[in-house]
């Protein structure tokens, strides 16, 4: 985490300093960022009422590192991307790097409430089963070295949700720090880490995944799985508490977009939860296995997992039609 650009909040752990401006070093040649006045890294500033007289149509957008766009600059983001394709459209972009969707409904509760909008988009990058389940996150430090911090997280007990450790503490702990029956609860950006370490540095990561047929989330393998009900008891809770209509909507892994892995059970998991909550949901995988393998290859960066400006692009058109349609349905404040 580059630490410059981030502060401490809180409810959600950390926000981006409101006003930062900054060039982030990246493999891809470096990447512009801005953040306005509530800290998130979007070029509208969060104000309660659409502009009187206008038709515009406002959509708030929540999500993590592929939403907020790590490795592009503002207005590359497939969220700025859909305003550019749909007209009248404005995209408050909430998204928040290194969290998941429980800290993403953290914000939805901290900063939406009394925001006038006209949809409300859930986008779930698939990997986030792990982050809800997690009570730590993985970090690297200036100094790139390892350090955990504790996250707020919620609990199902007795089928209610129960959040817990608000507010996180600020400073990070050593995983000696970190009590033996709460390692578990440590989300170090999937399984096998040291060997992950290794075949990424190596470069034989990917043919690694597709000769030993890696399946990277099993917690999607069963819908009675702990991670998995935690999951949908957060996007339960959300969805019924959104006065406006929602769309969920999926950012798959890269695994999945280069047919390296199965995604089938992460799917259908998704897709029975849209249909108990009743709400608008779009799955944009179909749409990415239509690119040839090669230039499916470059939606992301060669060592980051994060989407090109091609991914943001190919994401922005699958995505564009399914809100605009459901906009159109919903209607919108003149």
């Amino acid at each position: 985490m580059t630490r410059q650009i981030y502060e401490y909040h809180p409810v959600t752990a950390f926000r981006f300093i409101p006003g930062v401006k900054a060039r982030i070093p990246h493999e891809g040649g470096g990447y512009l960022i801005s953040a306005n006045s509530m800290g998130f890294r979007c070029d509208h500033d969060f104000v309660p009422d659409k502009r009187s007289g206008v038709r515009v149509r406002r959509a708030l957008l929540f999500g993590d590192s592929f939403t907020a766009g790590e490795g592009v600059s503002n207005g590359k983001r497939y969220g700025d991307l859909l305003e550019q394709k749909i007209t009248g459209l404005e995209v408050y972009n909430f998204g928040l790097p290194a969290t998941g969707t429980d800290q993403h409904y953290l914000a939805y509760t901290e900063y939406a409430q009394g925001i006038e909008h006209d949809m409300l988009i859930i986008s779930v990058f698939v990997e986030n089963i792990r982050r809800v389940a997690a009570h730590y996150r993985l970090f690297q430090n200036e100094k790139g070295e390892d350090a955990y911090y504790m996250k707020p997280y919620f609990e199902l007990i007795d089928g209610q949700l129960e959040l817990k450790n608000v507010p996180p503490p600020k400073e990070p702990v050593s995983m000696e720090d970190i009590p033996e029956d709460e390692r578990k609860a440590v989300d170090r950006g999937g399984r096998f880490y040291t060997l992950r370490k290794i075949a990424t540095k190596t470069g034989i990561k990917d043919l690694a995944q597709k000769l030993s047929h890696y399946q990277p989330l099993p917690e999607y393998n069963s819908p009675d799985s702990p991670a998995w009900l935690l999951m949908a008891a957060i996007l339960k809770e959300w969805v019924r508490k959104s006065p406006k209509p929602v769309l969920l909507t999926l950012i798959p892994l890269y695994q999945y977009i280069e047919e390296t892995s199965d995604p089938s059970q992460c799917q259908a998991r998704f897709q029975e939860l849209a249909e108990r909550l009743n709400c608008a949901f779009h799955d944009p995988l179909a749409d990415f296995v239509r690119y040839p393998i090669a230039q499916r290859r470059g939606f992301r960066f060669q060592k980051d997992q994060h989407f090109t400006k091609e991914g943001h692009e190919a994401l922005a058109d699958s995505l564009a039609p399914v809100v605009a349609r459901l906009l159109a349905e919903g209607g919108g404040n003149e």
